[in-house]
């Protein structure tokens, strides 16, 4: 697995070896980032569910302007710092170990607001459900905050249909999909 773009292009980075992650293969994270490419600059984005980091790196390497990294995991939290020092981008990073809720909390309570969330919770089990009904009300999103989910190609969003959160694309993959999420805006 390695850094696609930008300031740390074609660095190697590390994996957690033994754990139930299925990291995002290159083609995969390619097409993904082809699709935020106009909105990462100076952007601020939040990684749920991280891993190793390698999709809040990639943003980082390619221009966000920080990210927040959330894992409950203490060999994911070891292998996303050591990713954050092999690529140089630490200083823009934030690392958590904590709960995805918990660490929406702490965001809430400091007053941060992120222009793109990204979450890659495990599969089948409605984990990116409890988050986006708590995302909805939120201080942390904004109208304009993309949130992207990816899931298995079975995971049912239509509960999205009676919330102020919109599906506007969803890009499909042989084993997963991208959904791509906004909060639509209140009209009188």
């Amino acid at each position: 697995m390695r850094v696609i773009a930008g300031k740390a292009k074609r660095l190697q980075l590390k994996t957690i070896a033994g754990l139930d992650t299925r990291p995002t293969t290159d083609r995969i994270k390619e097409t993904l980032f082809n699709i935020l490419a106009q909105d990462l600059a100076d952007c601020d984005f939040l990684d749920l569910f991280s891993g190793s980091g390698a999709i809040g790196i990639e943003a980082l390497s390619r221009g966000a302007k920080s990210a927040v990294f959330v894992e409950n995991n203490k060999a994911a939290i070891d292998c996303i710092k050591a990713n954050l020092k092999i690529t140089n981008l630490a200083d823009a990073a934030q690392v958590l170990m904590m709960d995805v809720i918990a660490a929406i909390q702490y965001a809430e309570k400091n007053g941060k607001v992120f222009d793109i969330i990204f979450m890659d919770p495990p599969y089948n089990k409605d984990l990116e459900k409890m988050v986006l009904e708590y995302l909805e009300h939120s201080s942390v999103i904004y109208y304009n905050t993309l949130i992207v989910v990816e899931a298995s190609l079975d995971t049912d969003f239509s509960y999205l249909e009676n919330s102020s959160l919109e599906v506007y694309r969803t890009k499909e993959y042989k084993t997963n999909k991208h959904v791509f999420i906004q909060k639509c805006e209140e009209t009188n």
